[in-house]
């Protein structure tokens, strides 16, 4: 505890160094963050697009298009990240209040989870049973489909192929749908009593995380059904699975505030996730995809998730660096915007609720 502390003030002495050049960081507003953004942006496409790896964004001759574009996409997501460090540095006294606040709170949240989890299957039969049923019966369905219709693509166990896809998107898909709907499904109790919005799209998350877990017993079951294997590498599953949910819950924070002003984003998000769910590779393998597109999909992050997910628990290999980077990169941007955009603009949301 004493060493975090240590390095919390030892980064926060980097405020500081705007004084050694004549600029007060700490002064910095919204404004001259955004334009530092853009900036670092521009100079981190020029500088991946003439030493971006090949297996990250593409190859160079013919395709210069999709290399900038790649290019300038994980730049975006590189300066969010550091502009956003930056704030946190420059704000620490406002950034240990809210820490402080979430502690505060801790067991609100976990009675949240626990409500999310338990009005879930009220009323039904099963119960929580059905947490494993869902994902068995739509890797069923989507088996027999691509099964008898496309003769399962040359996948090999194309039911743990599906199932391992599926798990990982849906629960995206699902968290972050709960989560944008908890502020204006929660105005009730926002508008009586003083609660830290940003705890409503978290609840939603850790309690997705939880029929997640569910769902992962259903793919260890299939998995030990079609004689697969297991190996020491599938202890590494839980780091996509943290980093997935670090993205989700940037991504639910985000969403959660723009359906406060703008309550049209709760439909056009469901069409979104559709279009999401054929553009990652749940049903079909990667290499039928022409190289255009390949390359193209790179800019989706749950393909990366998802991928990552396989290699460990399918293919029996650890992700390169490349692999990791991107993924902790996609989290923690989502997470940064995801936590801006919500302690931002919570003040205005008694307003539009």
């Amino acid at each position: 505890m004493v060493t975090f502390i240590n390095v919390w003030h030892g980064l926060g002495m980097l405020s500081k160094l705007g004084i050694l050049v004549g600029v007060d960081i700490v002064a910095f507003t919204r404004k001259h963050y955004l334009g530092m953004g853009l900036i670092l942006s521009a100079i981190l496409t020029v500088v991946f697009f003439l030493y971006l790896p090949i297996e990250v964004g593409g190859y160079r001759a013919g395709n210069v298009p999709l290399l900038l574009v790649n290019a300038g996409f994980l730049a975006v997501t590189a300066s969010t990240i550091v502009v956003v460090v930056l704030i946190v540095l420059t704000r620490s006294d406002q950034v240990r209040a809210q820490l402080v606040n979430l502690a505060r709170f801790r067991h609100l949240l976990r009675l949240m989870i626990k409500r999310d989890f338990v009005t879930r299957y009220r009323r039904s039969v099963l119960g929580v049973v059905w947490s494993l049923l869902n994902p068995l019966l739509n890797m069923l369905v989507l088996t027999m489909v691509f099964s008898l219709l496309f003769g399962g693509m040359g996948i090999d166990n194309f039911p743990v192929y599906v199932l391992s896809g599926s798990i990982i998107y849906n629960f995206f898909s699902e968290s972050t749908t709960l989560a944008m709907g908890s502020i204006t499904g929660s105005a009730g109790t926002i508008k009586k009593v003083y609660v830290p919005k940003y705890i409503f799209p978290m609840s939603r998350v850790l309690s997705s995380l939880v029929n997640l877990s569910f769902s992962f017993v259903a793919f260890l079951l299939v998995f030990v059904f079609t004689g697969e294997s297991f190996t020491w590498i599938m202890l590494l599953i839980p780091i996509p699975i943290i980093l997935l949910v670090v993205f989700s819950m940037g991504v639910g924070m985000l969403l959660s505030a723009m359906a406060v002003f703008f309550r049209d984003i709760t439909y056009i998000y469901g069409v979104f996730t559709q279009l999401l769910f054929f553009l990652t590779p749940i049903m079909y393998p990667v290499d039928m995809l022409p190289p255009r597109v390949f390359h193209l999909i790179h800019l989706n992050p749950m393909f990366h998730f998802v991928m990552y997910f396989r290699d460990l628990a399918i293919n029996n290999t650890i992700p390169g660096l490349w692999t990791n980077i991107i993924c902790i990169g996609f989290a923690l941007a989502a997470l940064c915007l995801g936590i801006y955009a919500k302690i931002s603009q919570q003040d205005k949301y008694i307003l539009y609720l």
